[in-house]
């Protein structure tokens, strides 16, 4: 706690006040207090700022209180950082437009700041590009490598959810307020999370929306938090590609996963690729752009399946399972096997643990079967 608190807390209240107008006063005065003080004829003075956004400023804070907004957050349960704190993240200090107020549930001190990876993708993301996403991430079992993402449908979910299956701690940073949660089916996610295995953070106080245009902003938070940025899929306009961006501006690794080139949602990967973007195709790539050094247990090719103890006919199967997830109707045209013949081979195998079956009835590697 330091004796500012209240006056960021009060600044992170406001609704129409962008963290770059809310810099560019605490640079101004060199004083938080003294910024939320400030007379119109005193902000007229400052370079950079609009009219408009002084008249916003002035206009919310006749009916904000500092003291009462802090001791609300305080009420809730919920931890709130700023520029001035202790905590606050270190790297977040070195970006441009850094946010001026997080609010925080879990714990961010129990996340090793020096090793995250960012990840980031599509809402919509493939089966292909999930499972290879989860396989990557596996490897890092049980280390303090600590994985940061959106909270979002899709890659952010699966990002989040492996780290916790594998013991790896993960920070979340959403586009609204905790009062309103969103996708609202993560809110299981959510409590595991902050249940001591990372922490979830935004910038916007409890009851904020989370409205299309906070996502792009919280973008800049998700890169800024982590040495290096996984785009695992991406169509050419996409929150992903936005990330990447930011990324490179922040002077952070930029990787990429490659996926099916038929795929619309890798066309923004194999963009950031042709320039220049580090190819990740097994864990100890992104290790290597990184510079990090720890023991993965697993150093059979992620690429390779061991078919030692399988059939002839399942070995078929999972080769061709191995390049792509198909339905039963597609493998049967590519083994050139009969439906009830594939069913009973299929079902060996989904016993054994080999293969799983995913939405639109298609048919994929399971993770440990790499």
């Amino acid at each position: 706690m330091s004796k500012n608190d209240n006056y960021w807390c009060a600044f992170a209240r406001l609704t129409k006040t962008a963290s770059g107008f809310v810099n560019c006063l605490y640079n101004h005065f060199q004083s938080i207090e003294l910024a939320w003080h400030a007379e119109v004829y005193d902000l007229w003075k400052i370079e950079g700022i609009r009219k408009s956004q002084i008249d916003s400023f002035l206009e919310e804070r006749k009916s904000i209180s500092p003291d009462e907004s802090l001791e609300y957050i305080q009420k809730r349960g919920f931890g709130f950082i700023h520029p001035e704190s202790d905590d606050y993240p270190f790297l977040l200090r070195q970006i441009d437009n850094p946010p001026t107020g997080l609010f925080v549930q879990g714990s961010i001190k129990d996340c090793n700041l020096e090793r995250t990876l960012a990840v980031v993708g599509s809402r919509r993301a493939s089966e292909n590009s999930k499972n290879t996403l989860r396989k990557l991430l596996e490897n890092f079992a049980d280390t303090d490598i600590c994985i940061v993402s959106g909270l979002a449908e899709g890659i952010d979910t699966v990002a989040h959810k492996t780290a916790l299956d594998n013991r790896i701690k993960t920070i979340a940073v959403i586009g609204g307020g905790f009062d309103k949660l969103y996708p609202k089916s993560n809110k299981a996610l959510f409590s595991k999370i902050i249940d001591g295995n990372g922490a979830v953070l935004t910038e916007y106080w409890p009851d904020s929306d989370a409205i299309s245009w906070h996502f792009p902003v919280r973008n800049r938070i998700v890169s800024g938090l982590s040495k290096g940025v996984l785009v695992a899929e991406a169509a050419l306009k996409s929150g992903a590609m936005i990330t990447a961006r930011l990324a490179l501006e922040q002077g952070k690794e930029l990787m990429c996963m490659p996926g099916l080139i038929s795929n619309p949602n890798t066309e923004g990967v194999y963009k950031l690729l042709k320039n220049g973007a580090a190819l990740v195709t097994k864990s100890q790539d992104i290790l290597d752009a990184l510079g990090w050094v720890i023991n993965i247990e697993k150093t059979s090719n992620q690429n390779n399946l061991n078919l030692e103890n399988y059939s002839s006919d399942e070995k078929v199967v999972l080769e061709y399972l191995q390049k792509d997830s198909l339905t039963l109707d597609e493998l049967a045209v590519k083994t050139n096997k009969d439906i009830n013949t594939l069913l009973v081979i299929i079902t060996k195998l989904e016993l054994s643990g080999a293969i799983i079956q995913s939405t639109g009835d298609k048919y994929l590697l399971a993770s440990n079967s790499l």
